[in-house]
Order: structure tokens, then C-alpha cells, then sequence
């Protein structure tokens, strides 16, 4: 895949648009903290999304361990920038790889697991991660940790773009296509010659690995971190996003990311009825949409079209 083609200039022409209009309208106090504030998270629920689908919708994986990751990026983070004193680079890096590691090593061992049996083992150490950390008194516990506020829009937006674009680089590879063929049948892809264990793993690992990214974003943003934010809820909620954009498809995970996070903003003063709406939202798209928003198709901005994926 070549890097400078003019399908990849096109996006990063329309990236830069869209990051200037923002930039520029908050400068101007035409968007006010709260909006960013929730500009930043719709960021960083993308990369979620798109992490999840890479495990869920491209693999067909069903894996619920997803905050699990979130929480060990966000707490080694704030291990290398609160304790350490170091950089907010190498806090993102080292979060992002930690949790990549921990991915690996519980993806050898549940991937053989299928179905149900998966969800239910990833959920359970996804819960064990949250209760560790709810725990360890050296990183807060129960109380939360502070980590200074070392991550803007500016951060958060290009960080999102970074990982979108490596994400789908990944899934256009013969790689992301074995990834597809597992999906779409383990036995005939086995019957090919694919390692299936080695290419479910891998696609776990990466999903992990962006997973805590995202989670080393929001810990260098969010002021205080703290364990009950990466419950199983948050892994429900991340399959929400993108469920509702489609599995399979890159640019549904975004849309999904998206709509969910301004929905979830917009109704942050009526809690009682913010995840009864989401509910019934979810409920509509399964009656009218099953398949989410686009399904396993993509939004090509080259010509605005829509092309599905093979």
C-alpha cells in the first residue's frame, strides 16, 4: 500500500479541514470547553470502536474485555508520567504497549475459545483488570489517580487520525484479509493453510493495543482516573458504537463512535434517561437496520460513494 496516493491525500486534505474549522471556531470561543471536552472523547471512542471492530466485525471474535485494555493503558500511562516523571510520549507509548503485551498473553490462551464461551472469559479478566487496579493503592485505588491535563484537541485529533489510518492500512493487508477469511469460515481458512490461532491473536493484540492508546489519551486528559470508569458497562458500550455503525466496516465504527458519544453529551443532564434512550435507539437500528448503519460497507470520500467491502 503506497503511503502518498491521492486517495490518501484527499483524507488527509479533508482531515485538515475539518481539524482548522475546529480549531479555528475554539480560538474564536465559538465552541465552548464542553463541546471540545466532548470533540476529545468522540476521539477517543473511535479509536475504540475501530480497535473493537478490528477484533469483532473483521475477526468475528466476540470479546468484552475491550475496557479491560482502556484501563491498563491508562494506568501505565499515568505509572510513567505521575510516578516516573516522565514524558507524555513515552506515558502514550508505554500505556499503548502494555496493554498490547497483556492482549497477546490473553489472547494465546481464550482465542481457542468460540462464541459465547469467548465473551464470557474476556468479560471475566476484563473485570479482573478493573478489580487489580481497584487494589493497588500505589496508582490510587479505590479513591481514583490524578494525572495532570497534558493532552488538547490538537492531540487527541491527530492521535485518532494516526490510528484509524494504521487500522485500516492493517485490515487492507493480507493480514486483515486472513483476519476476513477466519470470519467468514476458520475451517476453510484453515483448510487454506491459514494459522487461524496466529492471525485471531494478532488482530486481539493490535485491538488491544490501540484500546490502550485511547486509554493513555484519556488518562492525560480527564484530570482523575478511576477503576469503576473501565467496568464491563464500558466494554457494552464500546460493542454499542460499534454495533450501531456496522460490523465490519472502519468508517461505521467511526459514525457509530460518534453518534453515541454526542448522544450520551447531549443528555448528560438527564442521566436517568440517558442509557434508556441509547437503549431504545439500539433497539430501532436492530428492527430497521440490523446489520448498523452501513453494514460492511465503507464511506469512500475520494468520490463520496459507498463500495462495499469484499
Amino acid at each position: 500500500m503506497k503511503l502518498f496516493n491521492v486517495k490518501n491525500l484527499i483524507r488527509l486534505l479533508v482531515l485538515m479541514v475539518v481539524y482548522g474549522i475546529i480549531q479555528y471556531l475554539f480560538i474564536n470561543k465559538a465552541i465552548n470547553p464542553f463541546y471540545m471536552m466532548t470533540l476529545v472523547l468522540v476521539c477517543i471512542y473511535i479509536i475504540l470502536a475501530v480497535s473493537q471492530n478490528i477484533i469483532t466485525g473483521f475477526t468475528g471474535q466476540l470479546a468484552l474485555g475491550h475496557a479491560g485494555f482502556m484501563a491498563i493503558g491508562a494506568y501505565m500511562s499515568a505509572l510513567v508520567v505521575v510516578r516516573m516523571q516522565g514524558s507524555l510520549v513515552a506515558g502514550i507509548i508505554f500505556g499503548a504497549l502494555m496493554a498490547a503485551a497483556a492482549g497477546m498473553l490473553i489472547g494465546l490462551p481464550t482465542l481457542r475459545l468460540r462464541g459465547d464461551y469467548l465473551a464470557i472469559a474476556t468479560l471475566g479478566l476484563g473485570e479482573i483488570v478493573r478489580i487489580f487496579f481497584l487494589n493497588m493503592d500505589y496508582l490510587g485505588g479505590a479513591t481514583g489517580f490524578s494525572v495532570p491535563k497534558t493532552i488538547d484537541w490538537t492531540w487527541a485529533f491527530w492521535l485518532m487520525a494516526l490510528s484509524v489510518f494504521l487500522m485500516s492500512s492493517f485490515i487492507n493487508s493480507s493480514h486483515g484479509r486472513a483476519c476476513i477469511s477466519v470470519r467468514e469460515n476458520e475451517i476453510a481458512a484453515e483448510a487454506m493453510g491459514i494459522n487461524t490461532t496466529k492471525y485471531k491473536v494478532m488482530a486481539f493484540t493490535m485491538g488491544a493495543f490501540f484500546a490502550g492508546l485511547a486509554g493513555a489519551i484519556y488518562a492525560n486528559y480527564m484530570y482523575l482516573i478511576h477503576p469503576g470508569t473501565f467496568s464491563f458497562l464500558k466494554s457494552f458500550e464500546i460493542l454499542a458504537m460499534v454495533v450501531l455503525g456496522g460490523l465490519g466496516s472502519i468508517t461505521g465504527s467511526v459514525v457509530g463512535a460518534g453518534v453515541l458519544t454526542i448522544i450520551s453529551a447531549g443528555l448528560a443532564d438527564y442521566p436517568e434517561f440517558r442509557m434508556v434512550i441509547i437503549a431504545l435507539v439500539m433497539i430501532i437500528l436492530m428492527v430497521y437496520r440490523p446489520n448498523g448503519l452501513l453494514g460492511n460497507k465503507e464511506l469512500k470520500l475520494d468520490f463520496l460513494r459507498i463500495k462495499k467491502k469484499g
